[in-house]
């Protein structure tokens, strides 16, 4: 099941908010909204907790209440320093931490700010020392994120235009403009308004919402599921200091025809040869890639110099999950380096359709028989191609003791009665 989740970043982001927000939406979806300070091991905190724990030891601690900001309940996240004097980091010694928990996206975030920090200064992003963003509370806002957003079965982010504030702050090297140098670098490309005064957005904040985000929108349709509500330290009396995350499922008639023709756009190609793999890992290579939402991932055999056999790993994204994808090849492979492309590509829209092995569409669970989704290409509102699902025809043959063989066969037939349908 696709799950989305939109952030409302109209009254800025900050870690800190944002963090508080996916797990008071985790306490809302498993029914216990009034309780998140006392959330159990098994639990959305629990996670957070777990995963800060294996980066951060015991030097940090998560302290989670509820406060109300301009009259509204809000769940407020405090990172409790145990060191009092915790080190500045750079890029390479965050990398190392991180490398301590199974959360591409974490690496992908701080890869962000490491780049953006970089442009501002005019030096490599393995040489950014990080200050305030290397500290521990904000990788434990980066890390419980990127956990929160893993336990709560997010599919899909987007969010609003973002408010960034006005005037200035004081930082490590004196007052600097507000939006921050590294908030505009990283708010390039998205929608953004100044919002009020003083610092709205952060540079971790804005990092995670671009990494997480696929597309700046206003509220998708969705099946509303759940919502969250986090917390800033301040109060002001002009506006609510929060962020609201909406949790939900793509709310897309089953039965619906997209109306538009085949979309072109533009994708960026990733490719490394590797030639010391063990074969035995590449489906999961490959199938990591996918859930990351890479468009494509696939593998062609080639040759190397001195006859060596190898392998070219291609992997189709979009622009914003380039560092996400670039961090689980280089995790996952032993490629030492990847080159990238721009990629045009023309896709057929698509919608997914239920059908019951007799070919009947659903509009929910069947009484009886195996339910299986068919992916629906359409070309000027017109079916033109139905394919099934394999992985809802394997576990169909194997609730029915029946071969794959014969169960894909019925599930083709289903496929094709919906073109039949469709052009007859």
């Amino acid at each position: 099941m696709s799950r989305h989740a939109w952030i409302d970043a109209s009254a800025g982001v900050a870690g800190d908010m944002l963090l508080g927000a996916l797990l008071d939406a985790g306490a809302s979806l498993y029914g216990d909204a009034g309780r998140a300070a006392n959330l159990d091991g098994d639990t959305v905190l629990g996670a957070v907790r777990s995963a800060v724990r294996a980066v951060a030891g015991d030097a940090v601690r998560l302290r989670v209440h509820h406060v109300t900001r301009a009259g509204l309940r809000a769940l407020k996240v405090d990172v409790q320093l145990l060191d009092e004097d915790p080190p500045t980091r750079r890029w390479r010694e965050v990398r190392e931490l991180l490398g301590r928990v199974d959360l591409p996206a974490a690496t992908a975030v701080f890869t962000r700010l490491a780049e953006a920090e970089a442009r501002v200064h005019g030096i490599e992003p393995d040489d950014v020392h990080f200050h305030e963003v290397g500290a521990l509370d904000a990788i434990a806002d980066v890390v419980g994120c990127c956990a929160a957003l893993d336990r709560l079965g997010i599919t899909k982010v987007s969010g609003s235009p973002v408010a960034l504030g006005s005037g200035t702050v004081r930082a490590r090297h004196g007052r600097l403009p507000v939006p921050a140098p590294a908030v505009v670098e990283l708010a390039r490309g998205w929608q953004v308004a100044s919002g009020g005064a003083g610092e709205l957005a952060t540079p971790t904040g804005m990092a995670l919402l671009r990494t997480f985000a696929q597309a700046c929108e206003q509220l998708p349709p969705m099946t509303l599921e759940a919502v969250g509500i986090g917390a800033g330290t301040r109060d002001p009396a002009e506006r609510a200091n929060v962020i609201r995350v909406l949790v939900g499922n793509p709310a897309a008639p089953r039965d619906a025809r997209p109306a538009g023709d085949a979309t072109d756009e533009t994708l960026l190609l990733l490719e490394a040869n590797v030639d010391d793999l063990d074969p035995r890992l590449w489906p999961g290579v490959l199938a990591g890639l996918m859930e990351l939402g890479a468009a494509d991932a696939w593998l062609t055999p080639i040759l190397m110099k001195k006859g060596r056999p190898a392998h070219t790993l291609s992997v189709l994204c979009r622009a914003e999950l380039v560092p996400a994808v670039r961090a689980r090849i280089f995790r996952d492979t032993s490629t030492l380096g990847i080159r990238h492309a721009e990629r045009g590509r023309v896709a057929l829209d698509r919608a997914v359709v239920e059908v019951r092995l007799d070919g009947v569409p659903t509009g929910g669970a069947a009484a009886g028989g195996a339910i299986i989704r068919v992916k629906v290409g359409y070309l000027d509102g017109v079916a033109v191609q139905a394919m099934p699902e394999f992985e809802d025809v394997a576990a169909a043959a194997r609730e029915q003791g029946r071969s794959e063989r014969m169960v894909l066969q019925e599930a083709l037939a289903a496929a094709a009665q919906i073109l039949n349908t469709a052009r007859g």
